[in-house]
């Protein structure tokens, strides 16, 4: 921090604390009030459900079918283009290859590519896997941050200064902008985690690995990200599987809701990008999986013999807020949507058992799935909750990131890795479908005021 900011921080520090109180105080709308007006707070009616504001053909978010007239829930279903994203999975799972490539060919073109057009797309992918001369040095070396989303979101905004047509909102100019985004992602994010190392930080070494043709999404960024470029098979085909999992979920979540906003503006790539990026690095969204490793850190720290019952104790201390963050949450447990299953968290946890067993880690396993259990009892009983409470996919992706020796600083960024995918189609289908910029509208409930000149006070 400069040595004038940082007085200026003291100088004000008082003053700022006393005019934010103000602030709090003015602010100040009775929950009657929402009612009154019938306002859709969130977004959401009062069952939880989104309030219906677009359409979309990317992807759907399903946990509810019409049973004899009824609406009832049913394991939840999530699908890019029509096709189930499990299918997806077991079907590249099976023919022993990495699918992320062809989830995003998918998600942007609409079909489900054949071999020639997905080796040509991976290839295309590969080509762009590549940052602009000395934007390395210039952008990431010469100012680096704690906080991995930033930095990504700053290399983000420094490409616009790269591209030769940056405002070009044609389809055709836009598809180049995320393909070459999708395709530098991991490099601009494991380059940032690297510099931040080097200079902040005790660690010695200074490693920028360019990225392998040969490799796929999934084993670019472990070998980009180990200092030793080493992996195993199922650690890269574990990380294509979260990959998947992460590339889309519907056009109502805050940082894909956020693509088509800024979208509907007509502004540039780049600059709706970084508005998704800012959006995702909110801990209620995609930063929730970091709040699942604290939270575990903390069961591990104070429960020393675990069998049930202690589980059981000290997760009912954390809903009591008792302890932990003492906020009552159980971090990862419950959906917005789904209700009997999250089918991402379900893929998730099949893979994160194949890892734990690889590494000698099968006892922790065993202890998120009993936690996940009790957590969910637990839940629908101090709430009286008449539908189930289950693991949401931040439950065991930041214990698969961990198993992969990838650091904390960058769970948040590797959701952004797969979701750019989403973003990217979403802002196309924005643009062609569209034309009408997103304005929801803001009922003012203050009384009219009338001026009082300034002498009158």
């Amino acid at each position: 921090m400069d040595f004038n900011e940082a007085n200026l921080i003291v100088k004000y520090s008082h003053t700022i604390s006393q005019l934010a109180k103000m602030t709090s105080s003015n602010n100040n709308i009775e929950p009657y009030m929402y009612d009154k007006y019938d306002v859709k707070r969130g977004l959401r009616d009062k069952n939880g459900k989104g309030v219906l504001c677009g359409l979309t053909e990317i992807s759907e978010v399903n946990s509810w079918k019409i049973i004899d007239g009824v609406r009832t829930p049913v394991p939840g279903v999530l699908c890019y283009r029509g096709y189930n994203v499990k299918d997806i999975v077991k079907n590249c799972i099976a023919e022993n290859r990495f699918g992320f490539e062809e989830t995003v060919y998918l998600l942007l073109f609409g079909k489900l590519p054949t071999a020639d057009e997905l080796s040509q797309f991976s290839d295309m992918l590969s080509e762009f896997r590549v940052l602009p001369r000395n934007f390395v040095r210039d952008v990431i070396m010469k100012s680096p941050s704690k906080d991995m989303m930033n930095m990504l979101a700053r290399c983000v905004l420094n490409l616009y200064s790269y591209d030769p047509d940056p405002d070009n909102v044609s389809i055709s100019n836009v598809l180049r902008q995320c393909l070459s985004l999708i395709a530098a992602f991991p490099l601009m994010a494991a380059y940032s985690y690297r510099a931040y190392r080097y200079y902040e930080t005790n660690d010695a070494s200074l490693v920028i690995h360019k990225p392998v043709a040969e490799y796929s999404h999934a084993q670019n960024i472990l070998h980009i990200l180990r200092k030793d470029s080493a992996f195993t098979d199922l650690e890269a085909k574990v990380l294509d599987v979260a990959l998947i999992l992460h590339a889309d979920h519907g056009g109502g979540n805050a940082s894909t809701f956020t693509t088509h906003l800024a979208t509907s503006t007509g502004t540039d790539t780049y600059s709706s990008t970084a508005a998704s990026l800012g959006s995702l690095k909110g801990p209620k969204h995609g930063g929730a999986n970091i709040k699942v490793m604290q939270m575990f850190e903390n069961i591990k720290e104070n429960v020393k013999k675990r069998n049930e019952q202690n589980i059981t104790d000290y997760v009912k201390k954390i809903l009591d807020k008792k302890a932990f963050d003492r906020t009552g949450l159980v971090y990862g447990i419950g959906h917005a949507i789904y209700t009997i299953s999250d089918p991402r968290a379900e893929v998730l946890k099949l893979y994160a058992g194949k890892l734990a067993a690889e590494k000698g880690l099968e006892e922790e396993f065993e202890l998120y799935n009993t936690v996940a259990d009790v957590a969910s009892r637990l839940i629908c009983e101090q709430k009286k909750l008449d539908k189930p409470v289950n693991p949401n996919v931040d439950f065991y992706s930041g214990f698969v990131y961990s198993m992969l020796n990838l650091p904390e600083a960058l769970y948040t960024p590797l959701f952004a890795i797969a979701r750019i995918a989403g973003w990217s189609a979403h802002r196309m289908e924005e643009i062609v479908c569209g034309g009408k910029i997103i304005r929801p509208a803001y009922e003012c409930v203050i009384d009219r005021r009338e001026y009082v000149p300034i002498d009158k006070r």
